[in-house]
């Protein structure tokens, strides 16, 4: 499976086929260096005032950064289009081709990427999450703020706890308390990372909020690339 065309089908049938067939695969399980890691994120942040699954042809900007020990050392935008309407389970049909256009010139530099999209919680085994880092030949961790279809109960209250999820009685992910106060995230094994690392990953850059900081600061970039097309202010207001 090589060219984008073949890594982005745009029909829902060719897509959960490309997803059966990545979810059998079992690439080399990926380990974290022992330094500092080298992350890249991205984020879609869709114009204002789209309610509901939205439609195709939606506006976005996409933000993409590379964070390393926890320092922002590359940012870029890319604007972009939605392929389709959201659809559980689909969601790479509304945002995979541009988060991996996004993404691509950043992977070189790349140790793992944190997508907000599952992983292997999924109904074919192999979220977006999972999609882009094969898609990208990088490994990946997913991020969300609650499972797909699995199922676990939360962890404890302090920061770095966590409590598995599994789907079908197989762990594919974790819930991770990333700082005291806050609701925890799910870090969702993908493509070649299992729970535990897609864990570690997670911890690793919680940066002392709910949001992974490789994550928040995509989403930031993104938001305020629409702001400035937008004419509004990051906070959201008119000029």
């Amino acid at each position: 499976m090589t060219g984008s065309s073949g890594w982005w089908p745009d029909d829902p049938a060719a897509l959960a086929r490309l997803q059966a067939g990545l979810a059998a695969q079992r690439p080399e399980p990926w380990t974290p260096p022992d330094r500092p890691l080298r992350v890249a994120a991205a984020f879609v942040a869709f114009a204002r005032g789209q309610a509901g699954p939205g439609r195709p042809g939606d506006r976005a900007w996409v933000g993409a950064v590379l964070v390393e020990g926890g320092r922002l050392r590359r940012a870029r935008v890319v604007p972009g289009v939605a392929g389709d309407a959201y659809a559980a389970g689909l969601l790479a049909l509304r945002e995979g081709p541009m988060l991996a256009e996004a993404l691509a010139p950043l992977v070189p530099d790349t140790d793992v990427l944190l997508a907000d999209a599952t992983g292997r919680d999924h109904p074919r085994g192999a979220g977006l999450a999972l999609h882009l880092g094969a898609a990208l030949d990088v490994p990946s961790v997913g991020v969300t703020h609650r499972p797909l279809r699995a199922l676990g109960t939360e962890p404890g209250a302090a920061p770095g706890d966590t409590s598995p999820v599994a789907l079908d009685g197989a762990a594919v992910g974790a819930w991770v308390r990333t700082a005291g106060g806050v609701r925890p995230v799910v870090a969702h094994a993908a493509w070649r990372t299992d729970v535990d690392v897609a864990v570690a990953v997670v911890r690793c850059c919680a940066g002392g909020t709910r949001t992974p900081e490789p994550l928040r600061q995509a989403r930031r970039v993104a938001r305020e690339a629409r702001s400035q097309a937008e004419g509004r202010d990051p906070g959201g207001r008119g000029r």
